[in-house]
């Protein structure tokens, strides 16, 4: 079986070479002009005939895969059950799978077509990458989130990590299906997006902050203007026509200036938006997210790497530090006025994804944030097959309800 499998590789490896001297560079070539040169190659190969019809059409795809597309990442791309895939260096792949970890057998024939591949990525979506600048964020015409780093910084050889999303967008009820969040947090989120409520989605890596501001922005208005800034393009708002998508750009070598998520920011507010939606604060802009909540564009959303809704808040504070040097009282007053609920999502050791907590924030008192949990995911039990179990409580009444009632939106205790 040994023997088979690598007199594959070998074959492939010496009609990829014979395909790339033969493909004429001089025109446009189409993909069927390739694919019908992949097939008179392996047809007039004569070591080919060894093989079965299943292991030539496989060759054929792999060598089209090579040439055309993302080589060994491409069949890993074509499969919804894989969330994430990990490059470390032309000889190992490494893929997630409902929430576990495996190696994928295949490999690159080469660190250089792993490079091709990488620039193949950043070209697509306007990035540079290169030894004098060996970290960028890029994103796939799918969607999905993809890092790289590459040497001198790597030292085991490039590295690409890709983060899939599912290409239908989960909605709410899909969330209340895998018991992410109960029916009555839903309607109680539905009432407080459509009121205007300032959001802030926090959680760890992979805990599901990107999807869940998805599925929120449903709830916004149809007949609202909504402006989005990301590093990354990676939201999913379909369902309001008014919209406008910026995304940064980096400083690259032909002289381009770098437009950061604070500029963007700074141009949103001269737009007219209803709304504005930052994909994830993470540095100084989190004093601009602060202004922009202070200065009227009720009902924007966020999101935010932290293990607590109250680590929320400390980290807020640091970002907006790290941008302007304020008292701890006038950023702490800023945070409390500005943001009215955050809502903590976490990855429990059974991988599944849910909503840990749902907090108001209170205002401040004594130079302190204060807050009050409304809901919580409750831990009952662990089942023997590993699965966690629990409840989801509903703990305290809102008590702004000032933005809840301008709305229109008549507030019912136990938001039933």
């Amino acid at each position: 079986m040994t023997e088979n499998v690598d007199k594959f590789r070998q074959i492939k490896k010496k009609l990829y070479k014979d395909l790339c001297e033969a493909i004429d560079l001089s025109r446009e070539v189409t993909d069927c002009e390739i694919m019908d040169l992949i097939l008179e190659f392996i047809t007039n190969e004569g070591q080919t005939s060894y093989f079965s019809l299943e292991d030539k059409k496989r060759m054929g795809k792999e060598l089209f895969d090579a040439i055309r597309k993302m080589d060994v990442l491409q069949d890993l791309l074509e499969k919804i059950d894989i969330t994430e895939i990990m490059v470390n260096g032309k000889d190992s792949i490494f893929i997630e799978k409902e929430g576990k970890l495996s190696k994928y057998d295949h490999v690159f024939e080469s660190t250089e077509k792993l490079e091709d591949v990488i620039q193949q990525i950043v070209a697509g979506c306007n990035r540079v990458v290169n030894e004098s600048s060996p970290i960028v964020d890029a994103r796939l015409n799918n969607g999905s989130r993809v890092n790289i780093v590459l040497p001198p910084v790597a030292l085991n050889g490039p590295i690409v990590t890709i983060r899939r999303f599912s290409q239908e967008p989960i909605t709410m009820e899909k969330l209340i299906e895998l018991n992410a969040l109960s029916l009555q947090m839903k309607q109680f989120l539905k009432e407080v997006i459509q009121a205007g409520y300032n959001i802030l989605i926090s959680g760890g890596t992979g805990s599901g902050k990107t999807t869940f501001l998805n599925v929120l922005s449903d709830y916004i208005p149809k007949d609202e203007r909504i402006i989005t800034i990301e590093d990354n393009a990676e939201l999913q708002i379909k369902n309001i026509p008014n919209i406008v998508r910026l995304e940064v750009r980096n400083a690259n070598v032909e002289g381009c200036k770098e437009i950061t998520i604070r500029d963007l920011i700074k141009t949103a507010l001269r737009m007219r938006p209803d709304r504005i939606i930052i994909g994830e604060v993470r540095g100084k802009e989190a004093l601009d997210l602060l202004q922009c909540l202070n200065t009227g564009h009720d009902g924007s959303l966020s999101t935010g790497h932290a293990n607590s809704a109250r680590d929320m808040l400390s980290r807020l504070e640091t970002m907006v530090l790290m941008a302007i040097d304020l008292p701890l009282a006038a950023i702490r007053g800023q945070i409390a006025s500005g943001i009215d609920i955050i809502i903590h999502l976490g990855r429990l050791r059974d991988k599944t994804r849910k909503v840990l907590e749902i907090v108001e924030i209170l205002g401040i008192e004594d130079k302190t944030i204060h807050t009050q949990t409304l809901f919580e995911f409750v831990e009952t039990k662990e089942s023997k097959d590993g699965v966690v179990e629990g409840i989801f409580q509903k703990k305290k009444e809102l008590r702004n309800i000032q933005k809840w009632e301008r709305a229109g939106i008549h507030y019912q205790e136990n938001n039933k």
